[in-house]
């Protein structure tokens, strides 16, 4: 039961900060990509907010645990190395983010927003998800 509620307190402070902060809004991201044109800095208060919060929690709270909130142990990455799956993917990801201004975690939270390309996205996303599986063995 701790684990569904430690879920949805997360999942329900993460969709909030996602709308309150319009980082669902295509056009607000499309505009804080456009660093040539119309840029919109907003969002990067937004991130520059996020690391703020996080840095100190992260290193408090988070590095020092070997299990999360829920009891699943922590695992980070130890690879210090750039692999090309690595560069391939940062780039593929960067091109589908600055076609559609909008990336999987505020696609989540505009499920409830109910438009269509949304859905589009995420079922293409879980598409995209699969076949780099296939792909990247």
């Amino acid at each position: 039961m701790f684990k569904v509620l430690v879920g949805l307190l997360t999942g329900l402070l993460f969709g909030l900060g996602m709308n309150v902060s319009q980082m669902v809004n295509p056009y607000k991201v499309a505009n804080f990509l456009d660093v040539t044109g119309h840029w919109d800095a907003s969002l990067a208060c937004v991130i520059g907010g996020a690391l703020l919060v996080f840095v100190p929690f992260y290193h408090l709270l988070i590095k020092p645990r070997s299990h999360a909130v829920n009891g699943e142990a922590i695992q980070c990455s130890t690879q210090k190395i750039l692999t090309p799956k690595l560069l391939i993917g940062a780039a593929i990801f960067g091109i589908g983010w600055g076609m559609v201004g909008i990336c999987p975690g505020p696609a989540v939270a505009s499920l409830l927003r109910g438009e269509a390309a949304i859905y589009w996205f995420l079922l293409s996303m879980m598409l995209g998800h699969y076949a780099s599986k296939r792909v990247f063995k």
